[in-house]
């Protein structure tokens, strides 16, 4: 790794570690399970919306992967934990090269140590906000080849973005430097007008100063004008869902049971640009 040796505010909260700490990850300190603890305790079930966000991404890169995308860069990655993106990925394909990229210090150390040994992954510290530091990067570009289709990761992290920050537009910025056949995901927030939402909304806002719930038509609009992949923009946990053991029909249960209040508030797609 090339970075220093990051430094992490243990009295601040995490973006990161909260959802660590929601998945039963042990990358975390007081301060996030406090704030993890509410939605535990205060909204119960609502863990349910960061478990469908992680097994659809995992989905999303495993259908990567098999369309022919053999290197990713993961915007906003988040702590490492089960099946990362460079782990799902060099399951069908071995040369699958990764760039982690997270503002958390903390992201950054954990990744030092998982990565170690994976010349073909790499994580970086840098704000999402800044896309043309991103691109510049020598990890990136020693990772990436722009020329080639690029698989680019937005999951459960545009959300964290207000409006005057355009998120749009950064979506666009990426779409814009990477070559056709290349694919967009992203996951967000969905705003389904209910107390949940509201409740949910208002914490996170309270804690980072920051959040927007979206609705469908909003978070479809992230999109622009790429090319949408079955099955759409639906609930995450009816994004391509796998059968269920001994059980032939599609789907893993969420369509036969319905889902959950928690699950109905993240959404997903995965786009190609034509």
């Amino acid at each position: 790794m090339t970075d220093r040796t990051p430094t992490v505010d243990q009295s601040q909260p995490s973006i990161a570690r909260v959802y660590d700490y929601l998945l039963g990850g042990r990358d975390n300190y007081a301060v996030d399970r406090e704030i993890g603890d509410f939605f535990i305790r205060d909204l119960p079930g609502s863990a349910a919306i960061a478990f469908a966000n992680r097994h659809a991404l995992t989905r999303a890169v495993r259908a990567m992967s098999r369309d022919g995308i053999s290197q990713f860069v993961d915007l906003g990655s988040g702590l490492p934990t089960a099946d990362n993106v460079h782990q799902v990925a060099q399951r069908h394909n071995a040369a699958t090269r990764v760039v982690y990229v997270d503002n958390d210090p903390a992201v950054l150390a954990h990744g030092r140590a998982l990565l170690a040994a994976d010349e073909g992954t790499e994580v970086i510290q840098a704000d999402l906000r800044e896309p043309e530091r991103i691109l510049r990067h020598r990890d990136v570009r020693r990772l990436i080849d722009f020329d080639e289709p690029v698989g680019v990761v937005f999951s459960a992290v545009l959300h964290h973005l207000n409006d005057d920050e355009r998120p749009a537009d950064l979506v666009r910025w990426w779409v814009d430097r990477v070559p056709s056949d290349s694919r967009v995901y992203i996951s967000h927030f969905r705003s389904g007008a209910n107390e949940e939402t509201r409740l949910a909304e208002q914490k996170l806002h309270g804690t980072f100063g920051r959040g927007r719930w979206r609705t469908d038509e909003e978070i479809a609009g992230l999109f622009g004008g790429l090319e949408l992949l079955e099955p759409g923009l639906v609930n995450c946990s009816l994004w391509r869902p796998e059968p269920a053991p001994g059980d032939r029909a599609a789907g893993d249960g969420a369509g036969r049971r319905g889902l959950t209040a928690w699950e109905q508030l993240i959404s997903c797609a995965l786009a190609r640009r034509p």
